[in-house]
This record gives C-alpha cells, sequence and structure tokens, in this order.
C-alpha cells in the first residue's frame, strides 16, 4: 500500500512539473499576429534568415513557421519579398539551406553550435519587440552573486548553522568560533548557552557583550568585543509565478531579491518586472519595481531574503509599446498613474532625428483600433492604457531654408536663404566665379509648388553686370557650367622613337619641340628630319571616294631640340609620328650552346650570316657532338620576320598566346622534365646537311634571340604517355619502334596507337601513319621521344560504333573480293 501510495505521489509530482513547464513555455511563446514587416530594419530580417540556417530550414521553411506562428497573410508575403531582396542583395541562393557557411559569410555570420530545437522555438524573437528590462536577468555577465566577503551587516539576522566568529582582546585575549545549533542557540566555553536565533548581529552581539561582563569580564573597563559572521547558512526561498524556471531554490543567508530572480531566470514574457511581491510569514513586505534598478540605479526594495521567503512574480496589469525615434524601443510595463512622459523617461528619451511635436498612438477601441496623435504639451497627461502603441516618426527630410550652388565657383555647396537672397549674392557668397567659367549660361533648377521642376536659364554676363538678376527660392539648385565641361578633353599623341610615347595634355601654343620634351625627348636612332604629324579634318566630303580624312604635314626638328626651329604650332588631337633613321641598327645577338669549342653569345655581324657562319665562329664541333640532335630555338617573333622592338607587342603577344595554348598541353607532356619548352620556340633543321652544304636554302639566316643548341650524342630514347612504366630506354639499332614501347611495359589499355609519334633531338616531329588495318610507325635516333596519347572517350552508342565498323569491315572485303574476279 505504501509503494502504491508513493507511486501516486511521483506520478502527480511529474505531471505537476510538466504542466508547470508546459505552462511555463507557453507562456513565453510571442504571437506573430502583431508584427508588421515595413517596420522590421534589414538587420532584424537578416537576423531572422541567420538563425533559420543555423537550425537547418531553408527560407520557405522561415515563411511556414511564420504562418503557423499567426502571421496574417499580407504580412507573410512583405516578409517573403524582403527575404529575396536581401538574398540577392547579398548574391546568396534563396532556396539554399544546406550552404549555411557560404551564406553566413556573405552575411558577415558565424553560425554557432547551438540547439536547432530551441533555435527555431524563438525563431522570431528578433521581430518581435523585446520587453524593456527582461534580458537583466540573462546576462551572464549581471549574476547577482551576493558578496560574501562583505563586512558583516549589523542587520543580518542570525540563525542556525551560521558560524559566529567571537573574537574577545585586550585584557583578555579569546577567540571563539560558535555554529548556531538548529535550537537557535550558541555554547560559550565557561559561560554557557546563549540563545541568538532570530536577532541581528547588532543584538545578538550585545547579549554576548552582557553574558560576558557578568561572568566577571571587564568589558568596557580595558576588554572589548567583536562579534562577526564565519561560515554562513543556506536558505531556501521559493519562487512562484511567471518566472521562467519557479521551484524551489537553495541560497546563501545574504542572497537578495535579485539573486533568487536570477537563478530562477527571470520573469517570462507574461510577468511583471514592476510589481514582485516578497511574502514572508504569509504576508507581503515588499513589493520591488526592477524600473527603479534599471532607470536610477535604486536598490532600496532589494531586500535580503530569509528561509522560507517566498518571491511571487504576478502578470503584468498594462503594458504599452514604443517605437520608431527612441533610444530604447521596447514594450513597456505601466503602473497606475504614469504617463506617457514617463514611458518616454524609461525609453531614454527621443533620437537626435526624432519628430516630437506628436506622438502617433494605436488604441484598443471595442472591436479595433484607432490612431489617435498625442501633442507635445500633452505628454504629462496622457494616460497610457492596455494595448497602446506609440510611435515616435522621423523629422523631414528637407531644409526650410536651402539653396545650393554647384559648378564652376571658388565655394561650391549648400547655403542658408537668406531673406532677399538674390542669384548675384548667392554667386558672391561662393566667393565668386571661377577663371574657366562658361559665361554666356547658366541655370537654376527649381522646385514647382506640385513638387516638379523648372529650369530657369540665365546670362553670367547680365548677372555680373546687374542688368539682370533673380530673386531666390527654398531648394534651388544654380549651375554654372565649366568651359572644360562643355567639350572633350583636348590631347595630343606622340609616337615612334621618344623615350616616353603617348598621350599629352594639349596647352595653348603647344609646339612639336614641347611635345617631344613632354615625351622625355628623342630615343636613341631617331630620325629629327622625318617627323610627321596628323590633324583631324572636319570638312571631309563625305560624297567622295577619295576624300581626306586626315592632314599631314612634314616637320623637320633640330637634333638639340632648340626653340623656333620647327615653330610647328599643334592643335588639339594631333598626332605626332618620330621614325628612325634608314641605316640605324641595333646589335642582334645569338647564342650558341653544347658540342663547340667556344659556346657563348655572339653578335650579328652581317644581315645575311647563317647558322654554319655562326658555327664556325664558335670554333666548330667537338668530338662529342651529335650534328644531327642540332636544334634552333627561335621565337614566334623572329619566325614570323619581325623585330621586336618596332612591334605592336601586346597584339602579337595575344596572337601568340592563343596559338601556343593550344599545343602546350601535348608539348608539355612529349618532352622531359628536365627540358619543357613550347613546341613553337623551335625551328627544325638539319644540322648535318647544313655544314656539309653551308649557304644553302637550308642554311638559315639568324634572327635576333636564335639559339642553337648542339647536344651531346645520345644513348637513350625516353618512352611517354599512355604506356604502363613510361621510362628512358637504351638506344639500340636493331630496336623498332614497337621494341622501344616494349621496354616501357607496353601500350597501355587506353591507348592511342594510330597517334603515337616521335620527337626528334633538333625539335622535329613525325607522326604514326595508316595502311588499311596497319600502324606504321616512325623510326627512332637516339634523343628521340616517344609519346603515346591517350585514346579519346567513345562518343555516342557503343553498339551502333560496333555495327558501323563491321559494315565498314564487310564493305572491304567486298570491294576486295570484286578486285580479285576482275583480275581473273
Amino acid at each position: 500500500m505504501n509503494k502504491i501510495n508513493l507511486s501516486a505521489i511521483l506520478l502527480i509530482l511529474l505531471i505537476f512539473c510538466g504542466s508547470i513547464k508546459t505552462v511555463s513555455a507557453q507562456s513565453n511563446l510571442q504571437s506573430m499576429s502583431s508584427v508588421n514587416v515595413d517596420d522590421l530594419s534589414d538587420q532584424q530580417v537578416i537576423q531572422l534568415m541567420q538563425q533559420g540556417q543555423n537550425a537547418g530550414l531553408s527560407d520557405a521553411e522561415i515563411i511556414q513557421q511564420a504562418q503557423a506562428k499567426g502571421m496574417s497573410a499580407d504580412q507573410v508575403q512583405k516578409l517573403q519579398t524582403r527575404i529575396k531582396y536581401l538574398r540577392s542583395k547579398s548574391g546568396t541562393s534563396t532556396s539554399s539551406a544546406a550552404d549555411t557557411n557560404t551564406v553566413g559569410r556573405r552575411l558577415n555570420y558565424t553560425p554557432a553550435s547551438t540547439d536547432t530545437s530551441n533555435i527555431v522555438n524563438n525563431l522570431f524573437d528578433s521581430l518581435n519587440p523585446k520587453v524593456f528590462g527582461a534580458d537583466i536577468f540573462k546576462n551572464k555577465n549581471s549574476s547577482f552573486e551576493p558578496n560574501l566577503k562583505l563586512a558583516t551587516p549589523l542587520n543580518y539576522i542570525v540563525g542556525p548553522n551560521d558560524e559566529l566568529d567571537i573574537n574577545v582582546y585586550g585584557n583578555s585575549l579569546i577567540n571563539w568560533k560558535l555554529t548556531v545549533s538548529p535550537d537557535g542557540n550558541i555554547n560559550i566555553p565557561g559561560i554557557g548557552v546563549l540563545n541568538v536565533s532570530g536577532k541581528t548581529i547588532e543584538q545578538a552581539t550585545a547579549q554576548i557583550k552582557s553574558k560576558l561582563a557578568a561572568n566577571n569580564y571587564a568589558i568596557g573597563h580595558g576588554t572589548n568585543v567583536n562579534v562577526t559572521l564565519g561560515n554562513i547558512r543556506s536558505i531556501q526561498v521559493i519562487i512562484i509565478g511567471q518566472v521562467v524556471k519557479p521551484g524551489t531554490y537553495t541560497l546563501p543567508s545574504l542572497a537578495t531579491v535579485f539573486n533568487a530572480l536570477y537563478v530562477a531566470g527571470g520573469p517570462n514574457y507574461n510577468g511583471s518586472l514592476r510589481q514582485i511581491e516578497v511574502i514572508r510569514n504569509n504576508r507581503i513586505i515588499k513589493h520591488l519595481d526592477v524600473y527603479d534598478f534599471l532607470v536610477k540605479g535604486d536598490q532600496k526594495d532589494n531586500i535580503t531574503l530569509q528561509d522560507q521567503d517566498i518571491v511571487r512574480v504576478p502578470t503584468y496589469r498594462t503594458r504599452v509599446e514604443l517605437a520608431g525615434q527612441v533610444k530604447i524601443p521596447a514594450l513597456f510595463e505601466v503602473l497606475p498613474g504614469e504617463t506617457l512622459q514617463n514611458i518616454l523617461t524609461y525609453a531614454g528619451g527621443f533620437t537626435d532625428s526624432a519628430y516630437t511635436a506628436r506622438i502617433k498612438v494605436s488604441q484598443i477601441n471595442d472591436q479595433q483600433r484607432k490612431i489617435t496623435d498625442v501633442l507635445e504639451a500633452d505628454y504629462n497627461d496622457y494616460i497610457p492604457l492596455r494595448g497602446d502603441k506609440f510611435t515616435v516618426g522621423s523629422i523631414i527630410n528637407r531644409y526650410e531654408n536651402r539653396v545650393t550652388i554647384t559648378g564652376a565657383v571658388f565655394k561650391p555647396g549648400e547655403y542658408e536663404l537668406q531673406k532677399g537672397l538674390t542669384l548675384y549674392q548667392l554667386i558672391a557668397n561662393a566667393a565668386g566665379l571661377k577663371e574657366d567659367a562658361f559665361t554666356e549660361r547658366g541655370t537654376i533648377t527649381r522646385l514647382n509648388p506640385d513638387n516638379t521642376t523648372a529650369i530657369i536659364s540665365f546670362n553670367l554676363k547680365d548677372v555680373e553686370n546687374k542688368v539682370v538678376d533673380v530673386p531666390l527660392q527654398r531648394e534651388d539648385v544654380v549651375s554654372i557650367s565649366s568651359i572644360f565641361d562643355l567639350r572633350d578633353k583636348y590631347t595630343v599623341t606622340i609616337n615612334g622613337e621618344v623615350r616616353k610615347p603617348g598621350k599629352f595634355a594639349f596647352g595653348d601654343n603647344m609646339k612639336v619641340e614641347d611635345l617631344i620634351l613632354k615625351a622625355g625627348g628623342f630615343a636613341e636612332g631617331a630620325s629629327t628630319k622625318r617627323i610627321e604629324v596628323a590633324r583631324r579634318v572636319s570638312d571631309s566630303n563625305p560624297e567622295s571616294k577619295s576624300s581626306t580624312v586626315a592632314q599631314v604635314f612634314s616637320v623637320d626638328v633640330d637634333n638639340q631640340i632648340t626653340p623656333g626651329t620647327a615653330n610647328f604650332v599643334l592643335q588639339p588631337f594631333d598626332i605626332v609620328s618620330v621614325y628612325s633613321l634608314p641605316g640605324y641598327e641595333k646589335q642582334k645577338v645569338v647564342k650558341v650552346e653544347g658540342e663547340v669549342l667556344y659556346p657563348g653569345s655572339y653578335t650579328i655581324k652581317n644581315k645575311n650570316e647563317k647558322i654554319s657562319d655562326l658555327v664556325k665562329r664558335a670554333g666548330g664541333l667537338t668530338v662529342f657532338a651529335d650534328v644531327e640532335g642540332g636544334s634552333l630555338k627561335r621565337n614566334n617573333i623572329a619566325i614570323l620576320g619581325l623585330d621586336k622592338s618596332k612591334t605592336d607587342s601586346t597584339a602579337l603577344a595575344l596572337e601568340q598566346t592563343t596559338k601556343s595554348n593550344r599545343l602546350k598541353q601535348a608539348y608539355k607532356d612529349s618532352t622531359s622534365n628536365d627540358d619543357q619548352q613550347q613546341r613553337n620556340d623551335f625551328v627544325g633543321i638539319d644540322l648535318k646537311n647544313i655544314l656539309k652544304k653551308p649557304g644553302t636554302k637550308i642554311d638559315l639566316l639568324l634572327e635576333d634571340g636564335d639559339e642553337l643548341r648542339i647536344p651531346k650524342e645520345q644513348q637513350i630514347v625516353r618512352v611517354n604517355g599512355q604506356v604502363l612504366y613510361p621510362s628512358a630506354v637504351v638506344y639500340d639499332n636493331s630496336k623498332s619502334f614497337n621494341d622501344f614501347v616494349s621496354n616501357a611495359g607496353g601500350y597501355a589499355p587506353r591507348a592511342l596507337k594510330s597517334g603515337a609519334y616521335v620527337v626528334y633531338p633538333n625539335g622535329t616531329v613525325k607522326g604514326t601513319r595508316k595502311f588499311l588495318f596497319f600502324n606504321i610507325h616512325p623510326g627512332v635516333k637516339p634523343g628521340s621521344q616517344i609519346y603515346v596519347p591517350l585514346k579519346p572517350a567513345p562518343v555516342g552508342n557503343s553498339l551502333q560504333t560496333i555495327l558501323g565498323l563491321t559494315t565498314g569491315l564487310a564493305s572491304i572485303g567486298a570491294i576486295i573480293l570484286g578486285i580479285l574476279s576482275l583480275n581473273r
């Protein structure tokens, strides 16, 4: 029977605790029905998106949660539009909830590791107005823990388990540490039992002194007594009502009401912050108003609790919302007798941009709402009512006495519209016109009564001479153009043999010599006797095929650029071209490397100098030279027959890059790791025949930057690409192409045998030929590189490919049979 009763009691307690949690959770839920999306800032909506992403919710699921919490259909649509806009603004996807890290980075947010169920429950907290003062008991930095190291308060009530330190000093020296018994007594050695429970420290000290004096201690006559608290006791406090975690809590005996509220999580959404009750011995001994502490720092009602005290948090009676241009927008609890001015004080007052003359208030009127304006003179008289929502607007973003002047004045900007201000006076206030002001015409942009604009033109010369003057009005914008704003920027160009060719600013009376000086003077080899100036033509005949499109003048300039030698005056947009001397040549350097007696760099002596001449100047070949492996490296510019110093390198480099990129990968794979160069840098030469028959067509003319390479006799062949073991194989004259491949492990499964090729030491390449079904591979020489490419992936249906091949074979067989029958 006892077991059954105990089980029943436990079950009831569990149900009771669960109901308390349910009620508490429900009381914390806030409805979304009153949320106006238009009043939300971008930061609030971004915070909502971030919390949803942290909980793994997509944007569509966030909208569903808002609908489930009571948000109206039109507000849901507005919220969806705002989220899409912010997504597009930050460049994130509207439907991606999984890519939290990407979205978080773009929204300047780092997801934290939190309980996602708690995030979902509190998802829309940032959209609802905050309850003023509710966060004070949720802030970890303000725990309100009692300071146990303070001096013992004289009004502290002594109780069981307290430790009293009794220090007797003077003629007698004694120190007792006495613990108060459950009966409230202390036992003073040699003196007896003394009851101190329920007494203040001050009262207990007086009793102890009296007891000691009665036992022959000279108290007050050379002997003194000091009583302090040692270890303090614990008390139990019951916290009920509208708090986050109601229950019974064990606290230090120095704990105050704030300490108790903090451990219980503080008042919940429906809890009052202004009428908190402290109940002792079944009667209310104190009402605590948290606003006194928040606004004035007053803790007069934050009393020290005693054992079995009850802290009760009732529901709020009247709560109003203050939004808009106030320093602390929030929900405020209102006590009887308080006015709108009190609420403004709690909110910290108006912001700097607030419109303070009137406040709009949305009131509950029977079954609907109505809007009323409260004038500034009535703030001290208006009594806030249940459900009032006060909105403080902003001042209008316009000026009552502003005019603006822009353009060619010394001090453009905004000016005060003084009484009787005219255009002439405004220009004087702006420090006058600049020298480049266009004086033929200026404009005033003026607001019409219906907020459309009108343009008023004036002649600046007439205004300066006071022939005409225009009275100005509010928000007039005066625009005075510069002559430079009304034309293209004047420049001249110089190209060719100068040290710094390019475009330069034009100046009146600028001559050719002046422009050459701006360009750093003549370059080495420039011809001063043949300089051309090309000038724009404005009167060309559009109906003539041979009409002139530019005037060209030939100018001679002294080599020292002496003033007045040419005296040719330039005009805007002229193009000056300086050419080089006809016989001027820069030195051209070539290089020979490898197996010659004197390798190094050589300067070309004659325009018709050839490869054989270079080998002769280098002392000829050594005995170890592989003459068949000789190669010539030449850049693309030289291959095209152009001089690098006289070529538009930008356009040519673009063409060179486009061509070389197509061959780069294939060539990179076909060359060794020791000597990777772009394929189109090499010219295949036959050095052996060149040296046998110097001066013939195969003996190429040398170009600037050429590099002749003559290697040692090679003894290996490199095999790369789609072989089982790419490697270097020792050359043997008796080995065929396939033998070298076999020495590298043989062909890989996806090798394209018909595409295999050989790169010879002199840079020439020879590929595999096809005859019927047979691959005829090129010959291999010492130092060659064999490359077997990858077979391309099959395109289309493999069965169709097989049928096509079979059909082709059948056709070839029929042709062969037909030929044989004809021969019979």
